[in-house]
């Protein structure tokens, strides 16, 4: 395959090209890369802008209009080099767009206007997927890791070793955010800089005592904060500063140090300190309070630097879930996260493995007709595992609760912020009142295609839900026939042979099931019934 730019110079024959867009509070930065075999890539351009797209008044609870229009902007470039390059783009955005109330003035726009769709994903996911461009950075694979990311509205903050992550944290301390609180107006008084230290360390430290039993090997800083200090650094100590800083290593105290004198000095003299970012002048002491009060608190005395973060976490990610072989790291990570949090959370997940297993049969049984495709299928293995969660809270309106559940989890790992919308809101529709765009805001708030998911999803929960009315695993299987015309659809199930190799009655599970067919017959547009067949 032979590609050519937008200039219409020729790139040559590229396999596989991904591009990964991070949208942050800061900035918009696009990597684009070769897949070279065995889950890596070979990075062969970046673009990067600095939009200040969590710049509104406040925290950060608004996007604003100017904001937007540069986002959307920035974005429409990122599109079209990547176009150039032939590249599949995956976006995602962090602090700044998931706590805008209006997020979705942006998010439309994107998708409308740039032909970006765009990922809004949660902090702790964000601390996984920089945790992953970190391991392409630096060999410490084998090492018991602490990955501090400094971003401009959030700081994600992640213990691991391998793929293995432990505690991922985001915190609401970034060095826009810090800079707007403390610093507005660029400059730093020696009360200022010491009150957000203060607030800063109080911040990390509920954390930190939340994870006092994991260790360290070593730590590393990801972002340009991290990059930027690192560089000002090895100016101070006469060291010439390396086109990459990848693998620099600095002491917390060199950190501090340096802290103290930018602190010291107007912005217009920042700006003159070798190793500076112009871009991050008005910023950096905000940032570098924030990750020197965070290996402090974690108890770091140095830091690596690692240029690879979240985009290139996104790259991997995007490898991984093209990945055919379901026994892949990423698949292992959903299905873990999902099957931790109904340990957690479910006081019966036999019940809730028979609901799932009967689910998967009964929306492969009908197949096209049905309109879930292998994604949405994983959508609806995971909120049929969940759907009881939520009577951990209590059992009235647990169908409630259990949406709030999930969609406040921590424990969901390798999941869109989209995606646990939707496992949430299957769970929520697994009883009682069938979703509705009138009633129910959430529902509402979705695409037609993503309502129409949760719709077919949840029809089919429900039944699987009667199918196993007695908690027992009483089913073993079904099938399906007719349907066609104005013939009922009819799903015969079969018991599953007992131990002692009597066959369990039923009755009480067709009732159930039938029952709860309501809302698959609307989706369908046709009558159902369930009946019993005797075992093969």
């Amino acid at each position: 395959m032979v590609l050519e730019r937008a200039d219409g110079s020729s790139t040559g024959s590229i396999p596989g090209l991904i591009a990964a867009i991070d949208i942050g509070t800061n900035s918009v930065h696009m990597v684009i890369a070769r897949v070279a075999g065995n889950d890596r890539f070979e990075v062969v351009t970046r673009q990067k802008e600095m939009v200040r797209l969590g710049s509104g008044q406040g925290e950060m609870k608004q996007l604003e209009p100017d904001a937007i229009e540069r986002g959307v902007q920035a974005l429409t470039r990122c599109k079209s080099l990547a176009d150039s390059w032939g590249a599949e783009v995956h976006a995602v955005a962090t602090s700044a767009v998931r706590e805008a109330r209006n997020a979705q003035d942006f998010l439309v726009r994107a998708r409308v206007e740039a032909g970006v769709v765009v990922d809004v994903i949660s902090g702790q996911e964000e601390a996984r997927l920089i945790h992953l461009g970190v391991l392409q950075a630096l060999p410490v694979f084998e090492k018991r890791l602490l990955v501090i990311d400094v971003g401009g509205g959030s700081t994600e903050i992640v213990f691991g070793t391998g793929l293995n992550i432990d505690q991922p944290r985001s915190l609401k301390i970034g060095s826009l955010r810090m800079t707007r609180r403390f610093f507005p107006d660029g400059q730093v008084t020696p009360l200022a800089l010491e009150r957000c230290r203060r607030f800063v360390h109080e911040q990390v430290t509920g954390m930190a005592r939340e994870v006092a039993d994991l260790q360290h090997d070593v730590a590393v800083a990801s972002s340009g904060t991290a990059e930027t200090l690192a560089g000002m650094v090895l100016a101070r100590r006469g060291e010439s500063i390396p086109q990459s800083m990848n693998g620099a290593t600095v002491s917390t105290a060199e950190l501090s140090e340096l802290v103290d004198r930018l602190a010291a000095l107007p912005p217009d003299q920042r700006r003159t300190i070798p190793g500076m970012d112009p871009a991050r002048v008005d910023i950096i002491v905000g940032g570098g309070v924030v990750l020197e009060q965070t290996l402090l608190a974690l108890g770091a005395s140095s830091f690596k630097v690692s240029d690879y973060a979240l985009r290139e976490g996104v790259l991997l990610n995007a490898l991984i879930k093209d990945s055919q072989d379901p026994r892949h790291q990423l698949s292992d990570l959903r299905r873990a996260s999902v099957f931790h949090l109904m340990e957690l959370c479910d006081d019966d997940p036999d019940h809730s493995l028979n609901v799932a297993r009967l689910a998967l049969q009964l929306a492969d049984a009908i197949g096209e007709r049905l309109g879930l495709d292998a994604e949405a299928r994983e959508l609806l293995e995971a909120g049929a595992l969940l759907a009881n969660t939520g009577l951990f809270v209590a059992h009235s309106g647990h169908h409630k609760h259990s949406y709030y559940v999930i969609r406040n989890s921590d424990h969901l790992m390798g999941f869109t912020d989209l995606e646990i919308e939707i496992i949430a809101q299957i769970a929520r529709y697994h009883r009682k009142s069938p979703p509705s765009d009138t009633k129910h805001s959430e529902f509402a708030a979705l695409s037609d295609p993503d309502r129409a998911t949760v719709r077919r999803a949840a029809a089919v929960l429900r039944v699987a839900i009667g199918l196993d009315r007695n908690h027992d695993g009483a089913v073993g299987g079904l099938t399906l026939s007719g349907g066609i015309g104005e013939e009922p659809l009819w799903i015969s199930v079969e018991p599953q042979l007992q131990d002692d190799g009597t066959v369990p009655d039923l009755s009480l599970e067709c009732w159930s099931a039938n029952e709860r067919t309501g809302l698959l017959a609307e989706v369908l547009v046709v009558a159902i019934q369930v009946t019993s067949a005797l075992p093969s």
